[in-house]
């Protein structure tokens, strides 16, 4: 999640409720139900080259009551940066980091990357995300558009890679909470999830 100084408070509390809400939604929770061991999930927050944290631990959701406890600790969530820049290079890797926590074996690898801009500070984009990509992570993309640049070439260029990467759009704040719940509904799918975890096998085997 984007907290970098292009986010105010209004459109934090989108995110925030909008996660949330997603999370929530009586599709998402079937899908987390049919899912064999349930899916492991954890939130961070990023913005300049130097911040980066953890907002919620690995969580391992199997139920709608543990959906329920899961989505309420992203609306209590607290926001822990306001005023830097955009170095999504060294978000995703402080987000690929995770993956070596104990609670975060999986089938599969996937990182979502939300955001309303280009960078502006730290490491060059696509080298991070091609190397973790080739390597079997799947990193999507929830571009926030109405910022100038339009972020959504960014995206497409220097943050989407991986097994079955896409990109889900949001055509302004107040479209996110639709936005994320249609990229969910997507990643969840039997289908798209099967697909992604033998592509990322064969990615990481090679």
């Amino acid at each position: 999640m984007d907290v970098s100084r292009s986010v105010d408070r209004y459109e934090f509390d989108l995110m925030r409720y909008g996660t949330a809400d997603a999370f929530r939604d009586p599709e998402v929770i079937d899908l987390i139900r049919y899912m064999e061991g349930g899916m492991r999930v954890t939130l961070t927050q990023w913005s300049g080259p130097k911040q980066q944290k953890q907002m919620i631990p690995w969580s391992i959701l199997t139920s709608p009551d543990t959906v329920t406890i899961f989505a309420q600790e992203i609306e209590d969530m607290e926001r822990a940066y306001r005023y830097d820049l955009t170095a999504p290079a060294e978000g995703i890797l402080h987000a690929h980091d995770l993956f070596s926590k104990p609670k975060s074996l999986c089938k599969r690898r996937v990182i979502d990357v939300s955001g309303d801009g280009v960078k502006n500070q730290g490491s060059p984009v696509r080298a991070v995300t091609q190397r973790l990509g080739q390597s079997g992570t799947t990193i999507n993309g929830l571009v926030i558009q109405g910022d100038r640049p339009d972020p959504l070439a960014f995206y497409e260029l220097e943050i989407v890679s991986g097994p079955m990467s896409f990109i889900e759009i949001a055509d302004g704040y107040e479209d996110f909470p639709r936005a994320m719940l249609r990229k969910l509904i997507k990643e969840m799918s039997p289908l798209y999830s099967e697909m992604t975890a033998q592509t990322g096998r064969k990615a990481a085997a090679d």
